[in-house]
């Protein structure tokens, strides 16, 4: 046939009687078969329970919690800690999960199914002064065949992300504490440690310190003063030593000297001189003061050649007793001055080390003002560290007293009363669409490669000329009769066909009024 030629309605018309009892057998037999899957798919029942995210009860300007992500990133984490490897076995052991399948799957193939039917849905929300789209709950559902298993198993699932939240929150909160609580005292051992090395630093360069300048300035300008003092009365020690070496010379030469015409005194006229002086002195100066020191050693001296000038004096001569007595005056005087010049260099090794803290005086400012750096930098971390401690205490503190954003049961797993899936009637829908599809399309299939010619239209498409006459197609008695005969043997083979099939099912397969109750059940 040409492919010019387009069927007609009639055509199709025609097409449809001529296939019609196969069409309708073709349409029957995928009715049924869609309509037996339809009813025969086992249901699946959902068990869902709603979790909302409570937002912080304290105010976050007075409170800051530890854990600030947003609540749909801490969902998934949570989600991802939940589902574990682990976790899911164990649900799947404590439920007895899977039976049927255990022996053809593997765990790993029970867990990825196990996924599966969990479900996870987030509910946002735009709230004005809030992230666009935040999180304000979620929803976790089990799907299972039988229902109370499926809400078994959603209440289980529930619970771990409560709890594991909880858990992450509070783990959160100590792990922080303790990381801050072991930072201070790391500082605070460098802290102790600058201390003591400001400290020690200190106590070695006391006097060249800034805080002290004023301080060895004034023990300079004092020792410079009782240097001065030191060398006058060291002069006048040596002045009065040569004086004595006069006397003596003149003493053994039988000469009676004189000072400043007045006759020497005995020595003990001078002994008591001294006594009196040295209590006229300390009614002034303190014992320290070279003076009285330098009386105190005379004195001592005098009184150790007293008892000898007494004893000798009946045998000996009174030039003897003059010689004894200046010789004990020079005795005491020579002490005086050595004295005196040990005084001298003691002060003079003080002024020096003075001096020579002084030129360091920079030098250590500098290496002071480095430690003392360093000491306030850590004390300001330190300072900082706390701080931040005595915070993560209160977000502790905050989530264990469930102060804090948390999840709590909004609304939680119902037994499923119905299935969620299949769908049924739009499966028996699709069945039928698909019967009506299958039907029409294997009748125009049979007829495009059977190549008959409808008509003298699709004739003369052939040939290129018009029929000069057309005769109709004439139908005897007997092909009526054999028409009828088929279809009175197709509706007897329909009619014994059903009952067979009824029979077989109530035997072999359910009764057929527990049949027919779970069909209206599954129908709703």
């Amino acid at each position: 046939m040409s492919q010019e030629y387009q069927l007609t309605f009639t055509d199709y018309l025609a097409i449809i009687r001529r296939r019609a009892l196969l069409m309708i057998a073709t349409f029957g037999a995928i009715f049924v078969v869609a309509t037996a899957i339809a009813l025969l798919i086992p249901p699946v029942y959902q068990s869902t329970g709603t979790i909302m995210v409570e937002s912080q009860q304290i105010p976050n300007d007075l409170v800051q919690a530890t854990v600030t992500s947003f609540a749909d990133e801490r969902i998934e984490i949570i989600k991802q800690r939940v589902m574990t490897r682990e976790n899911l076995l164990r649900i799947i052991e404590k439920y007895q999960l899977f039976k049927e399948d255990r022996a053809s799957y593997t765990p790993s193939e029970l867990i990825d199914e196990m996924r599966l039917r969990i479900g996870l849905e987030l509910v946002n929300a735009n709230v004005q002064g809030a992230r666009k789209g935040a999180t304000i709950a979620f929803k976790v559902s089990f799907e299972h065949r039988r229902p109370e298993l499926a809400h078994r198993v959603a209440n289980e699932l529930v619970t771990l992300f409560l709890d594991e939240n909880a858990k992450v929150r509070t783990e959160r909160a100590t792990q922080t504490t303790e990381f801050l609580t072991q930072e201070a005292d790391k500082l605070k051992v460098e802290l102790e440690t600058l201390e003591n090395q400001v400290a020690n630093y200190k106590q070695e360069h006391g006097s060249a310190l800034p805080e002290n300048m004023t301080i060895s300035m004034n023990v300079m300008q004092r020792l410079e003063s009782e240097l001065r003092e030191v060398d006058r009365d060291y002069k006048s020690s040596q002045e009065e030593l040569r004086f004595l070496d006069i006397e003596l010379a003149s003493a053994k030469a039988g000469i009676g000297v004189t000072q400043g015409a007045v006759t020497a005194l005995s020595p003990a006229q001078d002994l008591q001189r001294s006594k009196a002086e040295l209590e006229r002195l300390s009614s002034i100066y303190t014992e320290s003061h070279p003076d009285i020191r330098a009386l105190k050693r005379k004195i001592a001296a005098l009184e150790k050649a007293a008892p000898a000038v007494a004893g000798g004096q009946a045998a000996n001569s009174a030039g003897d007793l003059m010689v004894a007595k200046v010789e004990a005056k020079i005795a005491a005087a020579k002490s005086h001055v050595a004295s005196l010049g040990a005084q001298q260099s003691s002060i003079r090794t003080k002024l020096a080390q003075l001096e020579g803290q002084l030129l360091k005086a920079p030098q250590v400012e500098r290496g002071l003002s480095t430690l003392m750096r360093d000491h306030q930098n850590a004390e300001k971390k330190y300072d900082e560290i706390r701080a931040k401690q005595m915070t993560a205490q209160v977000s502790e503190n905050l989530e264990g007293d469930k102060k804090a954003e948390r999840f709590s049961m909004l609304e939680p797993p119902l037994l499923p009363d119905k299935p969620i899936k299949p769908n049924r009637k739009k499966m028996i829908a699709m069945g039928f669409a698909l019967a009506v599809a299958g039907a029409g399309g294997l009748a125009f299939m049979l007829e495009s490669l059977h190549g008959t010619v409808r008509g003298a239209d699709a004739l003369e498409a052939i040939i290129r000329r018009r029929p000069m006459a057309i005769i109709p197609y004439i139908t005897i008695d007997s092909e009526v009769d054999e028409r009828k005969r088929l279809i009175k043997r197709i509706l007897i083979g329909i009619a014994v066909a059903i009952p067979v099939a009824l029979l077989l099912v109530h035997l072999l397969v359910i009764p057929l009024d527990i049949l027919a109750l779970k069909i209206m059940v599954r129908l709703n």
